[in-house]
């Protein structure tokens, strides 16, 4: 399975705008016939006046194949994409593999905190990925982790993973509490020394979001 993580950056005072035409109109045109919606959101923390939204295929060719199919789709190219190319700014791609396929948490009405993290060229994201699965079931006494990725096209040497929480004061003490395991210390001892660049962004969902 191929993952696609698609970031929009809109001029500002348009970021309702693009997720209003994506939870109507886009939604409508491509339902998960051109490959399936995983997630929607918009960010709240971090970069600003951005979408992001992932999207996952059975492979390189069939997501190459639906996406053409797509660009050939009259709905899409009269409704959709006059909505949304006069408030667009930029557009980012990454190609990702899944070390651990998303899940949905338990309850709706999350905020959402995507973490990347580009280590150091050639071998350290493997060594960092060993590192962070295996204490993975320690930190995740304190919250679960929607996926992990590492990165295939878009930006080399990346991992890229999802946490839901039920609000920032959720969050906050989560990450506290982890601070205090011995064997989420042990891994923060050795886990950055493989990285180079480390970015977090508080993410909400849009309505028509997979994960809510």
């Amino acid at each position: 399975m191929l993952y696609e993580l698609r970031t929009y950056t809109v001029k500002p005072g348009t970021l309702g705008d693009i997720v209003k035409a994506a939870s109507t109109v886009s939604r409508d045109v491509r339902g998960d016939n051109y490959g399936k919606l995983e997630g929607y959101w918009f960010t709240e923390i971090g970069p600003l006046n951005q979408v992001m939204h992932m999207w996952s295929y059975p492979s390189y060719d069939e997501r190459t194949r639906l996406r053409g199919e797509l660009a050939k789709n009259p709905r899409w190219n009269n409704e959709y994409i006059p909505l949304i190319r006069p408030i667009m700014v930029r557009q980012d791609i990454r190609l990702l593999n899944a070390i651990r396929p998303p899940v949905a948490p338990a309850t709706s009405g999350n905020i959402y905190e995507l973490r990347n993290y580009r280590a150091r060229a050639v071998g350290p994201v493997r060594q960092w990925l060993e590192a962070f699965t295996a204490v993975l079931p320690e930190r995740e006494k304190y919250s679960k982790i929607v996926g992990l990725w590492q990165t295939e096209a878009g930006q080399p040497n990346e991992v890229c993973h999802i946490w839901a929480y039920p609000d920032l004061n959720a969050r906050a003490k989560a990450r506290g509490d982890a601070m205090k395991d011995p064997a989420w210390q042990e891994f923060l001892s050795k886990g950055p020394g493989f990285l180079e660049e480390m970015h977090s962004t508080i993410m909400l969902p849009a309505p028509h979001s997979p994960l809510k």
